[in-house]
């Protein structure tokens, strides 16, 4: 039986103008019996699509800030460097898995854009937005726990783990504010904020704040979440 494909958003080092990828999204997706396909940045959307369409599930990846236009908003000073590209081709992407029924693991940067494309807002920047004494924004090593996070017994991510808490890495200054329509908290952190989400009417898209790839080795809560994209 061949493997699933899981579709990954390349990150964009602005610098050196180029794509490139963090290991623990690829190997994470290996790990959990799958064969990651890194999507190209340029090429026109139909070009993307193509490629699309040969996969079977999209990983939503970490990296640049949502550029607050996506919900109407103007960019504050503290918000940080978007990539319009980015938001660009995960918007069609992500409304394209949806229209076909592929599963979808949004990671960080990854449920923010989800909650923005359902009609959410976002945090620009939590240290001037959203004042709070827990860690959203640690140093290595990203193994460490930041903080606990607490999962709604109701929610698919307690059937997948029966856990109620959870302690997390995390390394992030914006999140989740207005929540999107048809999306359904799973969980959330010390201080509130929204942490785990899942879509009301797919049958698996999925979003985390923290950062499986990171633990995903020595932590078998992150292998599950990977694990559980690729079993749907």
């Amino acid at each position: 039986m061949a493997k699933p494909k899981i579709a990954v958003v390349p990150l964009w080092d602005d610098e050196k103008e180029s794509i490139w990828m963090l290991p623990g999204y690829m190997d994470g997706i290996r790990d959990a019996g799958a064969i990651p396909v890194i999507l190209p940045l340029s090429g026109t959307p139909e070009d993307v699509l193509e490629i699309f369409e040969l996969c079977d599930g999209l990983l939503m990846t970490g990296g640049h800030d949502v550029s607050p236009a996506l919900y109407h908003q103007e960019k504050k000073e503290s918000c940080g460097l978007t990539c319009p590209a980015r938001d660009q081709m995960e918007r069609i992407l992500y409304e394209n898995a949806l229209a076909n029924e592929k599963p979808v693991l949004g990671i960080c940067r990854g449920i923010q854009l989800i909650n923005v494309l359902q009609g959410g807002t976002l945090y620009q920047d939590l240290p001037t937005e959203y004042k709070s004494t827990v860690e959203h924004h640690m140093k290595p090593p990203y193994t460490n726990i930041a903080h606990t996070v607490q999962i709604r017994k109701k929610s698919p991510l307690y059937d997948l783990l029966g856990i109620e808490t959870l302690g997390v890495n995390s390394y992030h200054h914006q999140a989740v504010k207005e929540l999107g329509t048809d999306l359904e908290v799973m969980a959330e952190s010390e201080d509130g904020l929204v942490e785990a989400v899942c879509h009301t009417r797919h049958r698996f898209v999925w979003a985390v704040q923290w950062h499986p790839e990171f633990d995903y080795h020595v932590n078998p809560v992150s292998k599950r979440i990977f694990e559980a994209l690729i079993s749907f």
